[in-house]
């Protein structure tokens, strides 16, 4: 069975937003780079892979999802999202639909809980999903046949590389990170626990739970040093740990638009037309298109 890509679209554009002058504008000069960018990956990325089933999730806001209601400070260190930035993220997703492509986004949920539940159907019907993101909290959804996949930087893991990367198996890492924390979404985990201290703890008793039943093997553990100060630290933070649990596994059982297709349909040459007009496109980029719109069909 063919695979189904799921693509983190988030992280792209933020990383063209960064990358890419702001110099570069719209038709009407406001800030087009992080489009321009992500218009560049989206290009090479479907002309190289060429994928028959394919969905592209985007994050609507960074402090309406239902974790925000768990913890309200999850994701409260990083700076609000520029309105200039934000309707940036409105042009990649027409310049997707354009292509024949479904997008997906919830105010609610995060791509990454949108990439989790598709992933979810996807294995249960037995096909292999790539999922294609730089941010390493995805590789919990890998199943034996899937492959997490940075694209950018040409890094692909399976589950074996996830036990090789981290230490724990991919349904480990949301217990990992409740040990360690993350600090890129602000979740708090073990004051005094890093991540390989963490490994050792779950790669041993499995889970965040089993570890906060097991104190007192914890602090004899002859492999663990300072044994007795993690154990003791574990204790005194357990709703803590408990909590970053909660915050760190991917939903899947995220409700989806009825009717959505992971299957390539026909690209939409007047849509992109317009598209093009808006933002001052060059014809390169026209022809561009018009070749990726071409590969997906062959």
């Amino acid at each position: 069975m063919k695979p189904l890509y799921l693509i983190d679209s988030s992280i792209y554009i933020f990383r063209a937003w960064f990358a890419v002058s702001d110099n570069v504008v719209d038709a009407q000069g406001r800030p087009s780079n992080a489009f321009m960018g992500f218009f560049d990956f989206t290009m090479r990325f479907l002309n190289e892979v060429r994928p028959r089933h394919v969905v592209f999730a985007f994050d609507e806001s960074l402090e309406s999802s239902f974790r925000n209601e768990i913890y309200p400070s999850y994701k409260a260190n990083r700076d609000p999202v520029p309105e200039e930035l934000k309707l940036q993220f409105s042009y990649c997703q027409r310049l997707i639909r354009s292509l024949g492509i479904s997008v997906v986004s919830s105010p609610r949920y995060e791509a990454d809980d949108l990439i989790g539940t598709l992933a979810s159907m996807a294995g249960q019907n037995g096909q292999p999903v790539v999922i294609v993101s730089g941010d390493k909290d995805l590789t919990q959804l890998l199943g034996d046949n899937d492959v997490w996949w940075d694209y950018a930087r040409r890094r692909r893991l399976d589950a074996r590389g996830v036990v090789d990367a981290f230490g724990v198996r991919p349904e480990q890492i949301a217990d990992l990170l409740a040990l360690a924390g993350d600090p890129s979404d602000n979740i708090p985990g073990v004051p005094g626990i890093g991540l390989v201290t963490a490994a050792q703890l779950i790669a041993h008793f499995g889970t965040v739970e089993a570890v906060l039943d097991g104190i007192e093997e914890v602090t004899s553990l002859k492999q663990l040093r300072g044994a007795s100060r993690i154990g003791g630290l574990v204790n005194e933070h357990a709703e803590t740990a408990r909590l970053s649990r909660k915050l760190a596994e991917i939903c899947t059982t995220v409700p989806l638009p009825e009717g959505l297709s992971a299957a390539v349909g026909p690209s939409d040459l007047q849509s992109y037309e317009r598209l093009a007009e808006e933002l001052g496109m060059r014809d390169y980029r026209r022809a561009l298109f018009l070749r990726c719109a071409n590969a997906m069909r062959g």
